[in-house]
């Protein structure tokens, strides 16, 4: 049986490899992800290597080969399916959540990891709205847009949170940042890196980049003037 250090690197790759196009993941950005040094991430990748569970490319990143890929869709069917579970069925914040299911997602059963799936009525997306993995590994199609994307006066849905922080996800909860919920865009300045917003019919918000980027979503085209 393979460690939970093992299983939460693959399930971290995973996650990273969806938004790569090669499907490369550098170290930095693993390291960044599992709150480790670089080097303790290379050493760890080297040795996920030996196993058969990645392919390594030295200044380049690292690759999940098919049985790392499968393994790492079933540690993030589990961890999402909990956090589901723990919002809808146990009422916990969404803020809490994360690392409650990154506690329980070791150990919980494939046997009982199904019941819990058919309790909650096979649900496609978890709380923060990211797509969750069949039993076959699977994965619903996401969005690869990000409310930075989005233009004046275009308006989206949320489809997903990014960053899975507590702050970031209370912020986000404060000012109505939810996956389904509807924003306009009404004000862009690139160069003063701010973007006003409208989140559902009265509230106004200003962000910046790094926290637009964050926030994943479906555009719904110009809006009428």
């Amino acid at each position: 049986m393979p460690s939970s250090t093992v299983e939460n690197y693959l399930k971290e790759i995973l996650v990273e490899s969806i938004h790569s196009e090669s499907g490369l993941v550098s170290m930095g950005k693993i390291a960044e992800c599992l709150q480790v040094t670089p080097g303790t991430a290379t050493t760890m990748v080297k040795g996920l290597e030996k196993k058969g569970w990645v392919n390594y490319r030295p200044r380049q990143g690292v690759k999940l080969t098919t049985s790392g890929r499968k393994l790492g869709m079933s540690m993030l069917r589990r961890h999402r399916l909990l956090e589901t579970f723990l919002v809808e069925t146990l009422d916990l914040d969404w803020g809490e959540i994360h690392d409650e299911a990154e506690e329980l997602e070791h150990a919980i059963s494939e046997k009982v990891l199904e019941k819990l799936d058919e309790f909650l009525g096979r649900p496609t997306h978890d709380p923060h709205g990211d797509p969750i993995p069949t039993s076959k590994g699977n994965m619903p199609e996401a969005s690869d847009l990000s409310l930075l994307d989005c233009t004046v006066g275009q308006t989206a849905k949320i489809e997903s949170i990014q960053d899975q922080s507590r702050e970031f996800l209370k912020f986000a909860r404060k000012n109505k940042l939810l996956p389904g919920s509807k924003i306009e865009v009404i004000q862009l300045d690139r160069i003063a890196d701010t973007m006003q917003i409208k989140v559902g019919l009265k509230s106004f918000l200003n962000i910046g980049s790094k926290t637009a980027e964050k926030i994943v979503v479906h555009r719904s085209g110009e809006m009428e003037q």
